[in-house]
């Protein structure tokens, strides 16, 4: 299974991208559909998760911010980014914890110039 990543790009602070994370196929059971991110010589940390229920979580630097969502038809999540920092710059990688793998996808750069 792949998870191809796309809609990353460079916006000016305020600005706003969508995220989107297509696996090649289904997978077995999906337990929750995440969003990480990486920052230059930072540690990847998780951004926002969507579980089997719909219940979402999110850090407390993005609450309010972004929102994450799926197509479970589809195995597809999303990641919506408003109101963009510069803070937000990093690569941000999508991973999806199935029952039978934890795959991840190539990771997309995100770039908020001030």
């Amino acid at each position: 299974v792949q998870l191809q990543a796309s809609g990353g790009g460079s916006v000016q602070a305020g600005g706003s991208l969508r995220l989107s994370c297509a696996a090649s196929r289904n997978i077995f059971s999906v337990s929750a559909m995440n969003w990480y991110r990486q920052a230059p010589g930072k540690q990847r940390e998780l951004v926002a998760a969507i579980n089997s229920g719909g219940s979402t979580n999110y850090a407390d630097s993005v609450k309010g911010r972004f929102t994450i969502s799926r197509d479970k038809d589809k195995v597809t999540v999303y990641l919506q980014m408003n109101s963009l920092k510069p803070e937000d710059t990093a690569v941000y990688y999508c991973n999806v914890l199935g029952l039978l793998g934890n795959y991840w996808g190539q990771g997309t750069q995100v770039t908020v110039s001030s």
